[in-house]
């Protein structure tokens, strides 16, 4: 057996191995899964945490938008962490019943926004809700997540989705996540794992958050760190498919590229960090939650995954023999049922069917992204939004 082959084996071996891991959960997903809604009638206090660095075309709107929950307005503070906004932006979040703390970093990150804001609040709250400066929550998301933690949970992660589908990119992106909610949320949940955590709608205790950030030193995915610091303390993280957060879609190439940068970097760096401690844990504690959460950072993005696998299974019944090109074959069909089974239905319609054509772009930007990635996490890299309203029927 000549190196090739066996350096094929052990690509193949990897495929197999993310394929099945994608596909059990996409096929959990499919099954019905709600969360026992405990009302006691106990409003907790609730500190809206929204960072926004340079984005004065969002952040009075999303401000204006957060203050209109159901929820009682004595038990909720909207607060602002304004890091590099224009003048006439503070001046018009000054004038809305909310908190704003200013702050001036030489190197500006979601961790320092976060935790400098900590510092000033008091300290009386119960829960911390993170939201991303376009994030708009709908309307009954508070009182959600409040009779969530009900049911003893510290961490909450919420249905993040999409606000705008008006490019090709922005459908693809808006996919992208639901795939990730139903595989790595929903899937995971039905399956008894904890949910993955996104960059926002999240709750979390107040105190904990508090704790856990003061030793937050990530750059970029903060969300990963504070998540890996959970599970490594076997706390349980809940998924609410049914509170709902809308977030914006990148509508063009160079902002994809730079977001998926900055995610596959932090996904490299935390398995190289946390991989081996994770098989402690499992072995030594019976920690499978966090050991998961290792195996997903060695998995690739789904479009990479399925343009990767469809170039193989081409090469394959080229040049292989047989045994190996129904090897490539099968995963890739695979592939395409994690897809199926992912892909929520209302996105089954015309304009997906044209968005596809951008695909191959994305997967070749996605390509780019990966080999651009190293030490992406080391600086911060910032996602520019633009006003968009929510659009209609989304969910």
């Amino acid at each position: 057996m000549n190196f090739f082959n066996v350096l094929q084996y052990v690509i193949i071996c990897y495929f197999a191995f993310s394929i099945i891991y994608v596909l059990i959960f996409s096929f959990a997903s499919l099954f019905s899964y709600k969360l026992k809604n405990k009302l006691s009638g106990t409003y907790r206090k609730i500190a809206v945490l929204i960072p926004s660095y340079k984005e004065d075309s969002v952040i009075l709107e999303t401000a204006k938008d957060a203050l209109h929950q159901n929820y009682p307005t004595e038990y909720f503070d909207i607060i602002i962490i304004a890091d590099k906004l224009a003048d006439n932006s503070i001046a018009s979040l000054k004038q809305l019943p909310i908190k704003l703390i200013e702050v001036n970093f030489e190197i500006s990150t979601k961790s320092k926004a976060l935790n400098k804001a900590m510092e000033i609040l008091p300290n009386n709250y119960d829960l911390a809700v993170i939201l991303d400066a376009d994030n708009l929550m709908e309307k009954d998301f508070l009182s959600k997540i409040n009779n969530a933690f009900n049911n003893n949970y510290v961490a909450v992660q919420g249905h993040r989705i999409a606000k705008n589908a008006n490019t090709s990119f922005a459908i693809l992106d808006a996919i992208s996540e639901e795939i990730n909610n139903n595989i790595f949320r929903k899937g995971h949940r039905v399956l008894g794992f904890s949910s993955a955590l996104i960059g926002s709608a999240i709750a979390i205790d107040y105190q904990i958050f508090k704790k856990l950030m003061k030793s937050a030193k990530s750059v970029g995915g903060f969300d990963k760190e504070i998540e890996l610091k959970l599970l490594k303390e076997r706390y349980v993280i809940e998924y609410l498919e049914d509170a709902y957060v809308y977030d914006e879609k990148v509508q063009k190439s160079d902002v994809f590229v730079n977001q998926r940068r900055r995610w596959l970097s932090a996904q490299f760096y935390y398995f190289g960090q946390d991989f081996p401690k994770a098989v402690w844990h499992l072995i030594t504690k019976g920690n499978y939650d966090y050991f998961d959460k290792a195996l997903q950072f060695i998995q690739l993005p789904r479009i990479l995954l399925l343009g990767l696998l469809f170039i193989f299974c081409i090469l394959s019944l080229l040049f292989n023999p047989v045994h190996l090109s129904v090897c490539w074959s099968v995963m890739f069909v695979g592939c395409i049922f994690v897809f199926i089974f992912s892909i929520p239905i209302k996105f089954y319609n015309y304009k997906t069917l044209l968005s596809l054509w951008s695909l191959p772009k994305g997967f070749f930007l996605m390509l780019f992204s990966l080999f651009r990635s190293i030490g992406a996490n080391k600086n911060f890299i910032h996602t520019e939004h633009s006003n968009n309203k929510p659009i209609k029927n989304i969910k």
